[in-house]
């Protein structure tokens, strides 16, 4: 069984110690290749050189996240222009909305999603999104860009079923994390993960973050790691009653036709 994380944050600080033995540790556990998030100029930068320098294994994303849209500025657009055209950089963000927050303002928030959606037309590559608490305005700004990018995957889904079908209608790919692990917030996922197409469905760890809660026994340090998408992996097929190997099968798939693995 081979699977893809499409959304690690390997670029963050609690890896630095141990990066190759995360990595071996990811091979061990069936997953083959890694989508590197790039989430600031700073950490897209990061991620493009980590890619290159484990090329097969790992993948990258450019992109300002809404938290740090407030630090967006022509340099920045720019220099991701740039990154986006590399050939390792497999899709442009993460970009997005996030009212939870609000880190930075929403009419900045706004502003810098559209100059990123932008940079996904001229470069012609897909979208990997964020959207918290901000569904209404992301649709709306989202819709008018939609058909002009090749692609698009609303990244750690964790919405409503009404939101689900509004993405789905909108051709995106939806992400699933171990979100949909936890049985204090994850339940409602649970109830309709099923609806999503085998061809739009992908598997992601978002590591460091979001660490899955059915991984026994659980890790005192909680550091979530590409190593536990299987945990991952097995809820989903649970929850929409297939085998695993049939989901793994299919996001696997699904994942290296979206990025062009």
């Amino acid at each position: 069984m081979q699977l893809v994380d499409i959304g690690a944050n390997l670029t963050h600080e609690s890896f630095r110690h141990d990066f190759d033995a995360v990595l071996d540790r990811a091979r061990a556990h069936g997953v083959v290749q890694m989508v590197v998030t790039g989430a600031s100029h700073a950490g897209s930068e990061h991620a493009l050189d980590l890619a290159r320098a484990h090329p097969g294994m790992l993948h990258a994303t450019a992109g300002v996240h809404p938290h740090h849209a407030i630090d967006y500025s022509d340099v920045t657009d720019a220099r991701l222009r740039e990154l986006a055209r590399a050939p390792e950089v497999r899709a442009v963000g993460e970009t997005g909305l996030d009212y939870n927050r609000n880190y930075s303002p929403r009419d900045v928030q706004l502003r810098v999603f559209e100059r990123q959606l932008q940079i996904a037309v001229d470069v012609g590559k897909p979208l990997f999104l964020h959207q918290r608490d901000a569904h209404h305005d992301f649709v709306a700004m989202l819709s008018r860009y939609r058909d002009k990018v090749p692609a698009a995957v609303v990244h750690c889904f964790t919405d409503t079923r009404e939101a689900l079908r509004d993405y789905l209608a909108l051709d995106c790919h939806i992400g699933i994390t171990g979100w949909i692990c936890d049985e204090r917030r994850g339940t409602h996922l649970r109830e309709f993960v099923r609806e999503i197409p085998a061809n739009r469905l992908m598997i992601e760890t978002d590591a460091p973050y979001l660490l899955p809660r059915t991984v026994r026994p659980q890790p005192s340090h909680r550091r979530n790691e590409p190593m536990y998408l299987k945990h991952i992996c097995e809820e989903i097929a649970r929850d929409r009653g297939e085998p695993v190997e049939m989901t793994a099968a299919h996001s696997t798939a699904t994942a290296t036709a979206f990025f062009g693995l």
